[in-house]
């Protein structure tokens, strides 16, 4: 197992690992809208969250993505990420045992971030933080 290339990513340090994957525990989380009509069951509805939790020598490695990983006990993976909560949550990775390398894609997910900063910022602008409305308040929770 190797720890190599820390760098800065706003305030995470962003590093990577190397090594053999043990304890491989693949879960599935899926999510209803709530705003979905009972009787259908259309799967555009749902969203749903692959989790792959393992270890990499002494290390701890926690994977959400919006596909599966494509990796297997014994595997050779290197993983990049930051340490959250006890776990090293991975933002992309590269198994070289099966040839794959595969990240979420980041910019579409960062372009929804701005968007809703952007939403969050004309709320603390409006007459509502004046009034002491709850709206601006929660929804600026909501992105911490």
């Amino acid at each position: 197992m190797s720890i190599t290339k820390p760098s800065t990513f706003l305030s995470n340090s962003i590093s990577t690992i190397s090594g053999t994957v043990s304890n491989l525990n693949n879960e599935l989380l899926e999510y209803v809208n709530p705003e979905k009509p009972t009787h259908d069951h259309s799967s555009q509805y749902y969203q749903r969250f692959f989790i792959s939790k393992f270890n990499l020598g002494e290390t701890a490695i926690e994977a959400k993505f919006s596909f599966p990983m494509k990796i297997a006990d014994g595997d050779q993976v290197t993983v990049s990420g930051y340490p959250k909560g006890g776990a090293f949550q991975v933002l992309a990775y590269n198994n070289q045992t099966q040839q794959v390398a595969s990240n979420e894609n980041w910019v579409v997910l960062g372009l929804g971030a701005l968007f809703f900063l952007a939403v969050a910022i004309g709320l603390l602008n409006s007459e509502l933080v004046a009034e002491g409305a709850l709206i601006p308040k929660v929804f600026c929770l909501g992105l911490l």
